[in-house]
């Protein structure tokens, strides 16, 4: 059984295909949205699977457009555990928006906050703001996807009881393989992140990692139980 954290398989060419691969290898995927639009298309297709969900989110790229959809997804928000994608961009392509990605972001996780949920956060050139927010909101069982941020920030991440997602892009990057290094083997979850990332070998990470799927099983599942407890 592979775990898939983090993936966009709505955004492939053939998303039902490919998850029903998945669900007859027994593998567990979250799938992430990047607007609330998409989720609401997508729940209906994916809910009858036993081993694939479907995460609610707002992509903090899509700001500007996104602000429209924020009744949307307050509305859609109990219909699943799983939150994400969201977070902050301020990378390049993302810092324009700086300001209303800041002021989406405080209305998601003021809508989620207090909600038993898992959310997977995007946090690219934002990772101590994302971390001041996700603190501010008290917002639990979070993951950090693909995170790229200081290292000396992983600890009290780390202190909040959050997991890192880790794909195979990372073990392959100066960066990657110094943030892999400090983290704790029992906070690791996999992840593809596909198809925005081209290296989608869960398998080649596990190798890296010098882990087995039943420690990243694991891992999940501790993460699991507390929103099921």
């Amino acid at each position: 059984m592979i775990i898939d954290t983090h993936c966009h398989f709505d955004m492939m060419s053939q998303p039902e295909a490919y998850i029903r691969q998945k669900e007859l290898a027994g593998d567990i995927v979250i799938g992430m949205t990047n607007l609330p639009s998409h989720f609401e298309m997508g729940f209906p297709y994916v809910k009858e699977f036993r081993h694939i969900r479907l995460a609610l989110g707002l992509h903090p790229l899509l700001a500007t457009e996104s602000k429209k959809e924020m009744p949307l997804f307050k509305r859609l928000v109990n219909q699943t555990s799983y939150i994400g994608e969201i977070g902050l961009d301020f990378s390049k392509e993302g810092i324009t928006t700086k300001d209303e990605q800041v002021a989406v972001l405080r209305e998601l996780l003021s809508t989620i906050s207090g909600k038993i949920k898992i959310v997977s956060v995007h946090s690219r050139k934002a990772e101590r703001e994302m971390v001041d927010l996700l603190r501010e909101y008290e917002i639990e069982n979070v993951i950090f996807h693909w995170y790229s941020g200081p290292i000396d920030l992983i600890t009290p991440i780390l202190d909040m009881g959050f997991y890192f997602s880790v794909n195979e892009a990372m073990c392959i990057s100066k960066n990657g393989k110094a943030i892999i290094e400090r983290i704790p083997r029992d906070r690791i979850l996999t992840e593809t992140d596909a198809p925005y990332n081209e290296r989608t070998d869960i398998q080649n990470v596990l190798h890296y990692l010098k882990m087995e799927n039943t420690e990243v099983q694991l891992n999940f599942m501790r993460l699991l139980k507390r929103i099921k407890a």
